[in-house]
């Protein structure tokens, strides 16, 4: 298969960035995107040039780290996947590819298709985490919790932070995020004596940071490899107005 890709370079945060156009021959429709990404790089620095840079790590769906804006979607095309779980047989043969690094104020871009999303991890170091002395690691059925509860919180532990609900909200919202965060603690014993504090201080964060407020048009929910639900930022609103008024 071949392909014209159009990938955004910029050397780093102060520079200005553009679109450049390569052109890719003989790729497998099993090949994935990354690894097409790879082919492309081999052929940039057996030229002797600069290969673009993108971030990756476990490339098996897990880690979120492959976030490419890829023809307009957030890892592209293909719904409930990471960018390293799509593969070039979803285009056509002879397709334009445009490849972008996420667009957010809170999300800087470090060089080519690399942002910096450490905002994410301030908004967890604000209040996402447990803190109470619990002693030792207790057996799993020594804490009675309701099925329902326990479901409700693994959904929500499903998030893998990868920042596609903030490339996808028009206001580079960070709701989905936050609000699978603390549903997933809120749910659990454990995060309850911490509740109150933990969602007026994550709110304040990610409002600091500058990320956006919820567009209230699902996009983050369509976008999202890991299907994160709506109704966790209706769990988030109820818990921030508990946390004010109580």
């Amino acid at each position: 298969m071949d392909f014209t890709l159009k990938i955004w370079r910029q050397k780093d945060a102060a520079s200005r960035g553009r679109f450049v156009t390569y052109h890719l021959e003989g790729i497998s429709p099993d090949c994935s995107f990354l690894e097409m990404l790879d082919i492309l790089n081999d052929q940039l620095v057996q030229k002797g040039e600069d290969p673009v840079a993108f971030d990756h790590d476990c490339r098996e769906g897990i880690c979120g780290a492959c976030s490419l804006y890829i023809n307009g979607r957030p890892h592209g095309p293909d719904d409930a996947i990471t960018t390293c779980q799509l593969h070039m047989r979803r285009f056509r043969d002879g397709d334009t590819i445009v490849v972008e690094p996420w667009r957010a104020k809170a999300f800087p871009v470090i060089k080519d298709l690399i942002v910096d999303r450490s905002a994410f991890d301030k908004i967890i170091q604000a209040g996402g985490y447990i803190s109470v002395n619990t002693g030792g690691v207790p057996d799993a059925n020594t804490i009675p919790i309701q099925k329902e509860h326990a479901d409700i919180a693994m959904d929500a532990a499903a998030c893998i932070g990868c920042g596609a609900c903030v490339a996808a909200c028009k206001n580079a919202s960070a709701m989905l995020f936050v609000s699978a965060k603390v549903s997933h603690l809120s749910m659990l014993p454990q995060g309850k004596i911490e509740a109150a504090r933990r969602v007026k201080a994550m709110l304040e964060e990610m409002d600091r940071l500058g990320f956006g407020n919820c567009s209230n048009t699902g996009a983050c929910e369509a976008e999202c490899p890991k299907q994160i639900s709506l109704s966790h930022i209706a769990r988030l609103n109820r818990e921030y107005f508990k946390a004010i008024l109580g």
